[in-house]
C-alpha cells in the first residue's frame, strides 16, 4: 500500500536546502541524456545518492525514468526480436530482487562507493569503443541479463552491460533500439514490483520524482534539440566527462567538502 503525499510533503521537499542542488543535478543528467542518447542514470545516482541516499535516489530515478519512457515502447512491440528480449529479460527480471534487497540492507556509505567504481568503469568500457563480438549464445545472454537486472534493482545502472552487447550485434540499428527500448520498459515494469513490495514508495520520494522530473524532462528536450547538426562524437566525449566527473565528485571521500 503506498501513503500518497500531501501538500505538507511538497512544502518540506522544497524548504530543504537540498532540493535546489538536486534539481540542477536532475537537469544535468536530463541533458546528457538528451544529446548523448544515454547516460542519465551514471550522472543521477551517485551525485543524487550524495545529496540524498542512494534509496532515493534509485526511486526516483525509476519512477522519473519510467514515466518519460514506457509511453513510446508500444510502437516497438512488434519491431524488437523477442528471441534476444525475452531472455535478457527474464535473467533481469530473475535478479532485480536480489539487487533490490542489496540497495535495502548494504549501507549507504558502501553502495555509494561501489556505485563510484561501477561508473568509472562502465565510462571506461563506452568511451573505449569496445564492443562483444562473439556470438550471441544464451548463456553470455543470461549472464548480461543477470547482471544487468542487479544493477538496476540496486543501483539503477541497468543500461551499459545491454548497451555494450547489443551495439556488437548484426542486428540493424532499427531491431537494436527497439530491442533496448522494449527490454528496458519490461526491466522498469519489473523495478516497479520490486519496490513496491518492499515499500521504497514513500511519499517523501514520490514528491521528489514529480518534483526532479520536470528539469530533467526539460533539459533532455534542450539535450535533444542541442545535438541536431552537431558532432555526435563531441558530444559524447563532453557526456563521458560529465559522467566521470559526477562519479568523482559523489565518491565519499569528498563529503567534508560539501
Amino acid at each position: 500500500m503506498i501513503d500518497f503525499p500531501d501538500s505538507s510533503t511538497f512544502a518540506a521537499a522544497f524548504a530543504d536546502r537540498r532540493f535546489l542542488a538536486a534539481a540542477a543535478i536532475a537537469a544535468l543528467s536530463g541533458l546528457v541524456r538528451g544529446f548523448a542518447g544515454f547516460g542519465s542514470a551514471l550522472v543521477y545516482m551517485p551525485l543524487i545518492a550524495a545529496v540524498y541516499e542512494p534509496r532515493i535516489a534509485a526511486v526516483t530515478l525509476l519512477l522519473v525514468d519510467y514515466a518519460g519512457s514506457v509511453p513510446f515502447a508500444a510502437p516497438e512491440f512488434r519491431r524488437c526480436t523477442w528471441r534476444e528480449v525475452l531472455p535478457l529479460s527474464i535473467a533481469a527480471t530473475i535478479a532485480v530482487p536480489f539487487g533490490t534487497m542489496a540497495l535495502l540492507v548494504l549501507d549507504p556509505i558502501i553502495l555509494r562507493w561501489g556505485m563510484a567504481i561501477l561508473v568509472f568503469g562502465l565510462v571506461a568500457v563506452l568511451a573505449s569503443g569496445w564492443r562483444y563480438h562473439g556470438a550471441p549464445r544464451l548463456p553470455i545472454t543470461i549472464g548480461v541479463g543477470l547482471f544487468s537486472g542487479f544493477g538496476g534493482g540496486a543501483v539503477q545502472i541497468a543500461g551499459p552491460p545491454v548497451i555494450v552487447y547489443w551495439l556488437s550485434s548484426s542486428s540493424n540499428a532499427v531491431t537494436v533500439r527497439a530491442n533496448m527500448i522494449i527490454f528496458f520498459a519490461l526491466l522498469g515494469t519489473a523495478l516497479i514490483i520490486s519496490y513496491f513490495t518492499q515499500g521504497l514508495f514513500t511519499p517523501d520520494a514520490i514528491v521528489l520524482s514529480l518534483l526532479l522530473g520536470i528539469p530533467f524532462l526539460l533539459a533532455m528536450a534542450i539535450g535533444a534539440f542541442l545535438f541536431r547538426g552537431t558532432s555526435d562524437q563531441l558530444y559524447r566525449r563532453i557526456a563521458y566527462l560529465i559522467i566521470a566527473a559526477a562519479a568523482l565528485i559523489s565518491m565519499p571521500l569528498f563529503d567534508r567538502f560539501y
